[in-house]
């Protein structure tokens, strides 16, 4: 997420609705460790990755479902024959993914988020 703190923190100061999904744990061979995250805003705008593009069309859709029920959902993306066809990681892993929405409108996540894009993105830790 660090790689997005910028971006988010301005997307916090102009007021955006965003969802962020982020990835929370990975089994095998994945393409991004825990932390990586993909944002995408009310207006369709992504900045970040989870996959190294194996499945960010799918995340993509995630956040955009989420800006529009405003639920968290967590969501697990990997590979087995059985689903050779579908959105999947074709490395072999296995990334769970955590996908929430942050309206402007929220007066309690919100704030909170917006001050750690903004440490984050100054590198600080406080």
């Amino acid at each position: 997420m660090l790689d997005i703190a910028a971006e988010l923190r301005r997307w916090c100061e102009e007021g955006r609705d965003f969802a962020v999904a982020t990835v929370v744990s990975v089994g095998g061979s994945a393409p991004r460790q825990p932390g990586a995250a993909l944002a995408v805003d009310a207006e369709g705008t992504a900045v970040g990755s989870v996959s190294g593009g194996c499945v960010e069309g799918a995340v993509y859709e995630l956040c955009q479902e989420a800006l529009r029920t405003g639920e968290t959902v967590r969501e697990t993306f990997g590979y087995s024959d059985e689903d050779a066809f579908t959105v999947g990681l074709t490395c072999g892993g296995v990334i769970d993914v955590l996908v929430s929405p942050a309206p402007a409108a929220d007066r309690l996540v919100r704030p909170v988020l917006a001050a750690a894009a903004s440490a984050a993105a100054d590198g600080r830790t406080t």
